[in-house]
């Protein structure tokens, strides 16, 4: 690793502006051709579960790219792996843009997912790499908070580019954005790795047994899996909706994921702010809610069709959800606090394969096709969760010290 660029004192102000940049990067991926999905199925003359299908696939390679790709970098180092995986995001993205072909598309999105989870982990070992103390806890809990500016952002940008430009142009922008960091990335990054540890499989095998044996780990991340489907199903099934069954234009269904962005934002600073609370009480209350929310979006919609009824309830519906992932990614990092790199990419991981094979799993059940199946998937989900905190509540009882 000696001819590798080690990164200097007099750049990094810039690369850590850079490493903050490139968090959003996974929200982008996935959000920005949200509201193209109804014209790629028509264009390339396919189904709307097949075009859903590339959200799916890099969501479960975007997942798996977690479980293992820490320790990669602990070994080989950040900088060189995720400046290739970069340069290789940008040109999967060309290679989308310029074919009809659907397959083809799939395994450019399976890259998509793994050189975007490279590049992800590598950007947060960055900053333990360099800082430590409180300068690293301010930092941390500011990564949620600029991760959410990709889902906000990304469908209200593709829906004025799917309008002006065709859903093409959504991954010409992935690819000019992910060339112009990667320049950036070369004149002013660099390693930031300073000891390289030997990949040991063998070993990173079994801490990985050890923390998917805890049961209110396990089940921690089942949780977060839930919440997340939520806003992956409404991701999912929205345009069509808006764009089929309301007939209004991608333009509204790009400002809708943007409110519904927002919501995911709001549910994380409630969550940051009751942080201190106990923990069992304020999930349940927080559930009760989102029962409550879901009951009423069921029992409108049957009376009334409209947009602003459905972007209401979901909000309110992903407002709870983005409290559970808040409250659930720190309590389960928090259990395992001397393997925090390896829990990290453990619960980012699981919980991205979750997503994606639920979410298609429901929306292959109740199909993109009107208000009442968006709130019938939302009742399914809702009735997990409430199961698994049952039975998070039944370990509580027998192991308090796991949750406060």
């Amino acid at each position: 690793m000696n001819n590798t660029k080690v990164l200097t004192q007099q750049h990094q102000g810039i690369s850590t502006i850079l490493a903050f940049a490139l968090l959003p990067l996974s929200g982008f991926a996935t959000d920005i051709y949200i509201p193209s999905l109804p014209s790629m199925a028509s264009t390339m003359q396919v189904s709307s579960l097949q075009v859903q299908l590339t959200l799916s696939l890099f969501l479960i390679s975007y997942g798996v790219s977690q479980l293992f790709i820490g320790s990669v970098l602990d070994s080989f180092g950040r900088y060189r792996l995720s400046l290739i995986c970069l340069v290789i995001f940008a040109v999967a993205s060309i290679i989308i843009a310029n074919t009809h072909n659907i397959y083809l598309i799939y395994l450019m999105r399976i890259i998509h997912g793994f050189t975007v989870g490279t590049v992800i982990v590598a950007k947060r070992a960055y900053f333990v790499d360099l800082f430590s103390g409180d300068q690293l806890k301010h930092y941390l809990s500011l990564f949620s908070i600029i991760w959410s500016t990709g889902p906000i952002v990304a469908p209200f940008l593709g829906g004025y580019l799917q309008t002006a430009f065709g859903w093409e142009s959504n991954f010409y922008f992935l690819a000019t954005l992910a060339g112009l960091l990667a320049i950036l990335e070369y004149i002013y990054s660099g390693e930031t790795l300073t000891h390289f540890s030997e990949f040991s499989l063998k070993r990173i095998t079994g801490v990985y047994i050890d923390m998917i044996k805890t049961a209110s780990f396990s089940l921690g991340i089942v949780m977060l899996g839930l919440a997340y489907t939520m806003v992956m199903i409404y991701n999912m099934t929205g345009p069509f909706i808006i764009e089929h069954h309301l007939h209004l234009s991608p333009v509204v269904a790009g400002y809708s994921s943007l409110i519904l962005g927002f919501a995911w934002m709001v549910g994380g600073f409630i969550g940051k702010a009751t942080i201190n609370n106990p923990f069992f009480k304020k999930m349940a209350t927080n559930l009760l809610f989102q029962i409550v929310f879901v009951l009423m979006m069921i029992v409108t919609v049957q009376f009334i069709s409209s947009l602003f009824t459905m972007v209401l309830f979901a909000f309110l519906v992903h407002v709870t959800a983005g409290y559970i992932f808040n409250n659930y990614f720190t309590f389960c990092l928090g259990l395992f606090p001397k393997n925090a790199g390896i829990a990290s990419g453990l619960t980012g991981g699981i919980t991205y394969v979750i997503v994606s094979f639920l979410s298609y799993s429901v929306i292959s059940i109740l199909p993109a096709k009107d208000e009442h199946h968006l709130s019938e998937s939302y009742l399914v989900l809702t009735v997990l969760s409430a199961i698994i905190m049952f039975t998070i509540y039944k370990i509580s009882k027998r192991k308090p010290e796991l949750i406060n």
